[in-house]
């Protein structure tokens, strides 16, 4: 493997993401929602500068650090076009194109719903996925701009990853996401499950990352028959 990983809390219920390739020591940060603990996390870690940003998509608190850690690092910020909404942005990337950390390649996967442009970045020879704010463990990003069938492809091309596949998403929304899905899943093992998250919460602990494994067996979003029945789950959610 080449690639460590780095997850730290922020603002309030944010994570943010370090990763660095073992073989160059060149480091990135997945979405910037928090600057000065970005530059914080990396000095602790001792990694030295960084030397790009991967941006998911555009909303703020995935982008409102670019600005400064342009000016202090000059790395290179990419992402899709809709971050230049507000935010800077060096280089457009969409669905099939590639961008490397050093020896480390990374996927770009189209997923709307929760935005229009929204990206995901996976490597496939390490196994991991950074999925922003479409995928959540036991849940999905809301549907700010796209269509629930739109979120549903989104996730349906996820859900076809390699089920060993690691999943990095952007939130702690584990525990409420486990809540509703009691509401909906009355298995021994969902009861297991969601216990095991509760108890993880309660101890302070992150819930991220999960697998596509795991949630193919207990996200309700996941598990819907079809995109009307995921609809009906999203909507239900929305008001839960």
């Amino acid at each position: 493997m080449t690639l460590d990983v780095h997850l730290f809390a922020c603002r309030s219920d944010n994570y943010g993401f370090l990763i660095r390739d073992t073989a160059t020591g060149l480091v990135a940060t997945v979405d910037t929602p928090d600057a000065a603990r970005i530059l914080e996390e990396l000095e602790k870690l001792g990694w030295g500068r960084l030397d790009l940003i991967l941006n998911t998509h555009w909303h703020p608190d995935h982008t409102e650090g670019n600005e400064r850690l342009k000016a202090q690092t000059g790395c290179e910020i990419v992402g899709p076009e809709e971050v230049r909404r507000v935010a800077p942005l060096d280089r457009v990337v969409a669905g099939g194109d590639v961008v490397e950390l050093g020896q480390t390649r990374f996927e770009v996967t189209h997923t709307p719903g929760h935005t229009q442009g929204h990206v995901v970045f996976r490597s496939v020879e390490e196994g991991a996925a950074f999925v922003g704010d479409t995928l959540f463990a036991l849940g999905c990003g809301r549907i700010f701009e796209g269509s629930p069938e739109q979120m549903w492809s989104s996730l349906q091309t996820l859900a076809a990853w390699p089920p060993e596949t690691v999943i990095w998403c952007a939130h702690e929304y584990t525990a409420a996401n486990a809540r509703f899905t009691l509401t909906l899943d009355d298995r021994p093992e969902m009861q297991a499950y969601a216990e095991t998250i509760f108890a993880a919460r309660e101890r302070g602990e992150a819930t991220v990352p999960t697998t596509i494994a795991t949630e193919l067996k207990f996200n309700p979003f996941l598990r819907a028959r079809d995109a009307a029945d995921f609809a009906a789950r999203r909507a239900a959610k929305d008001g839960f």
